[in-house]
């Protein structure tokens, strides 16, 4: 018997598909949008070497003399010598910046604690209460934005002085626990971050409004209450034009104040105070640094719950 031999039969292969040509209007539009790409991405180097400029000159001219700050290139490194201005730093006028930078975290610290609170309570008050004059209590808030601050120092100085507040520290806490936008921030958010049925079923549970508030209003309130305290703390921080119309005495002074009167002696025949205000200038920086490192914690879980209800 035979057996007949089965050759497998050949496929034939599909034939290629030709390749189609750019559409012209499609290469151009490709071409606007990576070019378009390249620009946003040349003012967006541009604007960060703008911001971080100034801070890399102040960090390396802390670490030059006298001599070398103005003999070599401002923008890098010569002889470091950032030990010995600290120690002159510290040491100079018996430790005065060591007293400046006190008194600045205690008027910043307390001042800012203090509108954090005022400003939770009112903004959760209006947002969360209706009451008579609650129109007329936005618009006067809002109406305060519009006044300058600078307008408020003469009527200040004369309550302050027939308070027997001038010249203390009071003159720089007490004013800084009151704002008007810092309220408006805390009722926007209390509209949206504390839900009234919350309220209501702590109200049927036996719980007062005081309790509420601090017990419940002020964990939904988080994220408001740190962005707050830190807009306040920076500004308090940086504060200059206060400071020299209410204190008198150099050991009340923040460090702003005290920095700028070194600038303004310009020479000692000790010490070179233009490399002591550029470092003091670093060191102010550094707590503000570390606040807002600290603090980006409260962003990421207020972000998180709000993603989460």
């Amino acid at each position: 018997m035979s057996h007949a031999t089965l050759e497998p039969a050949t496929r034939q292969a599909p034939p290629a598909r030709r390749r189609s040509r750019p559409v012209p209007e499609a290469r151009s539009a490709a071409e606007a949008r990576g070019s378009s790409r390249w620009v946003v991405l040349g003012v967006l180097v541009a604007l960060g070497l703008y911001a971080v400029g100034p801070l890399w000159w102040l960090l390396v001219a802390a670490t030059k003399n006298q001599r070398e700050l103005y003999t070599t290139n401002g923008l890098w490194f010569a002889q470091f010598d950032l030990w010995d201005n600290l120690a002159n730093l510290f040491t100079y006028q018996d430790g005065i910046f060591t007293r400046w930078l006190w008194n600045t975290v205690l008027y910043s610290g307390l001042g800012s604690l203090g509108l954090t609170l005022v400003a939770l309570a009112a903004g959760y008050g209006i947002a969360k209460y209706r009451y008579r004059g609650r129109g007329l209590t936005m618009g006067l808030i809002i109406a305060s934005f519009l006044i300058p601050g600078s307008l408020m120092i003469v009527p200040s100085f004369v309550l302050f002085v027939q308070l027997g507040l001038y010249d203390t520290i009071w003159a720089m806490i007490l004013p800084g626990m009151f704002g008007s936008f810092s309220v408006y921030l805390a009722k926007v958010y209390a509209e949206g971050a504390v839900p009234t049925e919350l309220m209501e079923a702590a109200r049927i549970d036996g719980a007062g409004e005081y309790r509420m508030f601090f017990s419940m209003g002020l964990r939904l309130l988080t994220t408001a209450g740190a962005t707050i305290f830190l807009l306040h703390f920076v500004a308090s921080w940086n504060a200059f034009m206060w400071p020299l119309v209410f204190l008198k005495g150099v050991e009340k002074w923040p460090v702003m104040l005290g920095l700028y009167s070194w600038l303004q002696r310009g020479t000692d025949s000790t010490v070179d105070l233009t490399s002591l205000v550029l470092t003091g200038s670093l060191v102010s920086t550094i707590p503000m640094v570390v606040l807002m490192i600290s603090m980006q914690r409260y962003w990421r879980s207020g972000v998180t719950l709000g993603s989460l209800k």
